[in-house]
């Protein structure tokens, strides 16, 4: 099925894979080039692990997650598969979330700085909670084939509506972040004087805001959704067996009946002007 201004589609798509390539690229070079580097002994090396694995797992894997079901190349794969990629997805991105925490807490620990202070801290510990409810809750009710139509069907606007408000919300706690640690750091120069870290920093901040906007721009174009199967199989629990539901194939089976049905009809009329015809040529002879 061809989808509606995929030119307009394949644009956004390289830009926003583009926008959030190069927001990884930009936390690598700023913990490398500006914070010494990477490292996991308690110092600030190993709190650097925290931007660049939120970075890259928590918002660029994330938002791969969310708009993956809208790549038209993958609408002839089977929606198990594309199920599966998503949550595989989200999964790569909720364990570099679950790494990149413990790496600040134990960096706060070794250096006795108090921990949960901070708003940063309040959204940051929250989203990283509550994502893992969301996608255990997920695999659960849309992946595993136990759940009832009725709660899939129930639950699928809220999957969606806090996926995205899960996405908003860990966007907005890394830029919480990013000036935070620049306020922190950034003493001489101070970072109000617009120190070479300071733009670059703040520069990372607008890439992974634009990332974010194209990313919402897809996910919510219905132009773009994908088309739902026409020979979806629908599971059902029945007493532990999976019943399989197939609206196409009660209607091919609908159409067979009515052609069998014909097919007789018009055999019987066959058979009965032979019928017709062979006594009248009998009563012609007599």
């Amino acid at each position: 099925m061809a989808m509606e201004g995929y030119r307009g589609f394949l644009g956004l798509l390289v830009s926003a894979l583009l926008v959030g390539f190069l927001s990884v690229i930009f936390t690598l070079v700023w913990v490398l080039h500006y914070r010494e580097g990477l490292g996991w002994d308690g110092t600030a090396l190993e709190f650097n692990w925290h931007p660049v694995l939120l970075v890259t797992g928590f918002i660029f894997i994330q938002g791969i997650a969310i708009i993956v079901y809208r790549l038209p190349w993958t609408w002839n794969c089977s929606k198990l598969l594309m199920k599966l990629i998503h949550a595989g997805l989200n999964c790569v991105a909720a364990i570099l979330a679950i790494i990149s925490m413990v790496a600040v807490f134990d960096f706060h620990n070794a250096k006795r700085i108090p921990n949960m202070y901070s708003l940063h801290s309040w959204v940051g510990l929250p989203a990283v909670i509550l994502y893992i409810l969301q996608l255990l809750l997920g695999i659960s009710v849309f992946l595993l084939p136990f759940a009832p139509l009725s709660l899939r069907a129930a639950l699928m606007p809220v999957h969606v509506y806090s996926g995205l408000i899960l996405f908003g919300t860990v966007i907005a706690a890394a830029l919480m972040g990013f000036t935070e640690k620049l306020l922190f750091s950034l003493k001489n120069p101070d970072y109000n004087t617009f120190p070479p870290e300071g733009v670059f920093t703040n520069t990372l901040g607008l890439l992974i805001l634009v990332f974010g906007a194209l990313i919402f721009w897809i996910v919510t174009r219905p132009q773009w959704k994908r088309p739902k199967e026409p020979n979806a199989v629908l599971l059902q629990p029945n007493g532990g067996a999976a019943e399989k539901v197939e609206v196409s194939m009660a209607i091919n089976s609908s159409n067979s009946m009515d052609k069998l049905d014909s097919e007789l009809n018009s055999e019987a009329a066959a058979r009965k002007r032979n019928f017709t015809l062979d006594d009248s040529g009998q009563r012609s002879t007599m």
